[in-house]
């Protein structure tokens, strides 16, 4: 199944990725306290900066401000409100930071992220360390603004929302399999866990970040759920593929440092073959999941799914 055909994902993007990107600009600042004088350090403030803007395809921002436009149908949606707004820069935010811990050299060492030096090599290791730790802390300080501009229960979703998705029993606890998988070998199951942990909660809860912006019946909440997993899960499939299809210069990262760290891949498991055709399964899946959720303007989710698999990068 495919995106309608008279929706361009392109013309959709474009305004919204400006939104965010206005945004996250404004927002990852030096914010003084003008009673003190007081504001974040400039250094700490040039590498989260650094960290978070000028890169990345921003697909969780786009996936959340979809979500809330499919459970916010009516016209003026495509403005996305103050919480949708907060929210997809938030989850861009833990994004942002779990990639500066994870190219740190007690991590996976790496050199290259987004087509430039990674923060450590750029700005060094205490720096990288305190601006992953920064940007996380403020991705909650979004979200709980106290100008009245999201209600104060909506608030509370989102944060209980991220907080899951990124800690324990989400990213963090993913990247905690993975780095002690080095060397092993994992059947699908394991594998599947690992991935839901590490890549896939964040996508997922990007989605529902979105519908946790609007009214959405437990119909929709479900269907945006599995929508979410298979997603989530169709991403890595295809990263995995790509880093054994593609260089590091399509790619902006390191290409091939899975096999060279001896990291149990879909591909290593599967076959490169079979790993694209799971795609594709996980991809109908996201597809049948949209189908079944009763929203009408589910196209944008629609057509970032088919962008998952699609991609070259």
């Amino acid at each position: 199944m495919n995106a309608a055909v008279d929706f361009s994902l392109d013309a959709w993007s474009q305004p919204r990725l400006q939104a965010v990107e206005a945004a996250l600009s404004t927002w990852v600042t030096a914010d003084t306290v003008p009673a003190l004088g007081w504001g974040a350090p400039s250094g700490l403030v040039d590498t989260m900066r650094y960290a978070v803007l000028d890169g990345g395809k921003r697909l969780r921002p786009l996936l959340a401000l979809a979500a809330y436009e499919a459970v916010n149908p009516e016209p003026g949606a495509q403005q996305p409100s103050a919480a949708a707004l907060r929210a997809a820069c938030a989850v861009e935010l833990i994004h942002a930071y779990s990639l500066v811990h994870d190219d740190m050299p007690c991590m996976d060492n790496d050199v290259l992220r987004r087509g430039k030096p990674t923060v450590h090599v750029q700005f060094g290791e205490a720096a990288a360390l305190l601006a992953g730790d920064a940007l996380q802390a403020l991705a909650f300080e979004l979200l709980t603004p106290d100008d009245g501009s999201v209600p104060l229960a909506v608030q509370g979703r989102l944060c209980a929302v991220l907080a899951r998705a990124a800690g324990s029993t989400g990213m963090a606890g993913g990247q905690a399999i993975d780095l002690a998988s080095v060397g092993q070998s994992l059947d699908e199951q394991s594998l599947r866990h690992m991935h839901q942990l590490k890549t896939g909660a964040l996508l997922k809860a990007s989605v529902m970040l979105g519908a946790a912006c609007g009214q959405a019946s437990e119909t929709a909440q479900r269907a945006l759920a599995d929508y979410g997993r298979a997603l989530g899960l169709a991403f890595q499939v295809m990263d995995d593929v790509l880093d054994v299809t593609a260089d590091s210069a399509t790619l902006g990262k390191t290409a091939g440092k899975d096999a060279d760290h001896d990291k149990p891949t879909y591909v290593s498991l599967m076959g490169l073959e079979r790993s694209r055709r799971y795609a594709q399964e996980l991809l109908e899946e996201a597809h049948t999941a949209l189908a079944a959720s009763g929203l009408a303007n589910t196209a944008a989710l629609a057509a970032l799914a088919d962008r998952v698999l699609h991609r070259n990068h």
